[in-house]
């Protein structure tokens, strides 16, 4: 299939990625093409940019989670029928598991799907050093796919100085240039930019953006370096019923969305809302109805639900406001003692602690289902890609494992050690996650279809549960009482 494509990439963060990627996004639907775009790796934050800023399709890929073959399926089935798709790096273009493998990097995801390359460089400072530094990214790079590179931060005089003496001796595209423009910058938070709701005219940023881009980049560069691309073999599907494996499964999945068999009451609002499409997908392909709910605003759980999942996101942001909600917090504490399915990831786990103490000392009380607290570290506690098995199989196969990724810098007085998560640059393992027969609570975003067991495990217990509801039971304290 030929869709064309680019990747917009950068020697390190901070470059100046997201700022481009938009800016070109914008700048293309202004000309009335139609565009989708991809993040490299497993970052929730940018594509929820390109989905509520710019209202551009967005998905992750990440050959880590989904390996080579299902992150080339990824791709065609979300980049079928549009214009051009635009792909955003993450890190330095060659930084991938632990910093140091392939696996996981902007350019690995770019050599499996074959897409050229534009790197973004923060050239603030730099002169002619700005050539042996392209030069060494050239020369790293086996598969020629870098072909072109965009100017950040610099004056148009420095950009037209440096352009020829870059396409003379290294034979690169040079597609323009970005002023430093303190209007146009994004505010930064921890791992990723700040939440789009949060941005203060945020639309306004990203069409000044796109002004400048149109001012300084050569679109029509661009977008003949998305041509450029080749043709790209795998696997399209085309309607719901066709067969083939979920990404980085090898054994056959039927891509057919089963009817709802049970209600899954998931929390979604500005406090939690870290999801991936695919895990939500995989929950409504295994019977699963979705129910949003939201923490902060609503007063009682879904009417009729089976199970509950807390996705992460930002509840430290919102700590007082979820305190506030007595009624919710309630809810959610009657449902766990009832028995009701629980699976809660980084923020939704630290919702369900006794309390939450914010990075300025203030101290507010949480679910209480887990007895133990919540707390501000000042630092980065976990970071990156793991492996996980359980120690007691309540959710995966014997000696199965699921793929995620960490990042928090809240840490609990009672973190769980029903899992052991491994580093996979480093082998490096630790102990993680409160498990029991119903319930999965701990720091580590999830990535479903790298063992779609997880996903089928969570539903079965919720059936379960669905089935003690209709025959008048529910489970108090571990014993089951009559209704």
């Amino acid at each position: 299939m030929k869709i064309n494509r680019i990747m917009i990439a950068a020697p390190k963060s901070g470059s100046g990625k997201t700022t481009v990627t938009c800016a070109f996004l914008q700048t293309l639907k202004d000309e009335g093409r139609q565009a989708v775009s991809f993040k490299c790796g497993p970052d929730y934050i940018d594509p929820m940019f390109h989905e509520k800023a710019l209202k551009v399709p967005s998905k992750n890929l990440d050959t880590f989670f989904t390996g080579e073959d299902g992150t080339r399926e990824l791709f065609l089935n979300h980049g079928a029928g549009a214009d051009i798709a635009v792909l955003e790096g993450v890190m330095g273009l060659y930084d991938g598991l632990g910093g140091i493998r392939e696996e996981g990097s902007s350019y690995h995801l770019a050599k499996v799907t074959k897409t050229p390359i534009v790197l973004v460089i923060d050239a603030k400072g730099m002169g002619r050093s700005v050539i042996p530094m392209l030069a060494g990214f050239l020369l790293y790079d086996k598969h020629h796919l870098i072909k072109g590179v965009i100017l950040n931060k610099v004056s148009r005089g420095y950009y037209e100085m440096i352009k020829p003496l870059i396409e003379a001796e290294l034979k690169l595209t040079v597609a323009g240039f970005l002023p430093q423009k303190e209007e146009c910058r994004m505010d930064c938070r921890h791992l990723g930019l700040v939440l789009p709701d949060e941005l203060h005219d945020i639309q306004e940023k990203l069409r000044m953006a796109a002004e400048e881009l149109k001012k300084n980049v050569s679109l029509k560069e661009l977008v003949s370096i998305a041509e450029q691309a080749q043709e790209l073999g795998g696997c399209l599907k085309t309607d719901a019923c066709g067969t083939a494996p979920w990404p980085g499964i090898d054994t056959p999945h039927v891509w057919r969305k089963r009817e709802a068999e049970v209600a899954l009451a998931v929390a979604r609002d500005e406090a939690f809302c870290f999801y991936y499409e695919d895990n939500i997908r995989l929950l409504e392909e295994n019977g699963a109805a979705i129910r949003y709910f939201s923490p902060l605003f609503d007063k009682e759980l879904p009417k009729g639900c089976h199970a509950l999942l807390l996705g992460g996101g930002y509840p430290e942001l919102y700590a007082k406001r979820l305190s506030e909600n007595g009624r919710m917090r309630r809810a959610v504490k009657a449902a766990a003692k009832q028995g009701m399915p629980i699976v809660a990831e980084c923020g939704g786990f630290m919702y369900l602690h006794e309390a939450l103490t914010d990075q300025d000392g203030g101290r507010y009380e949480m679910c209480g289902v887990i007895p133990a607290d919540c707390f501000y570290t000042g630092k980065l506690t976990r970071f990156g890609y793991v492996t996980m098995r359980e120690k007691q199989n309540n959710f995966l196969p014997p000696g199965a494992y699921i793929k995620g990724h960490e990042f928090h810098y809240y840490d609990s007085t009672m973190n769980g050690a029903g899992v052991t998560a491994v580093k996979p640059a480093t082998g490096k393992e630790y102990p993680c996650v409160i498990t029991d027969e119903n319930r999965w609570m701990g720091f580590p975003h999830l990535y479903y279809p790298s063992n779609p067991a997880f996903a089928q495990s969570f539903l079965g217990k919720a059936a379960r549960y669905k089935h003690t509801l209709e025959n008048g039971y529910t489970k108090n304290d571990g014993k089951e009482d009559s209704a």
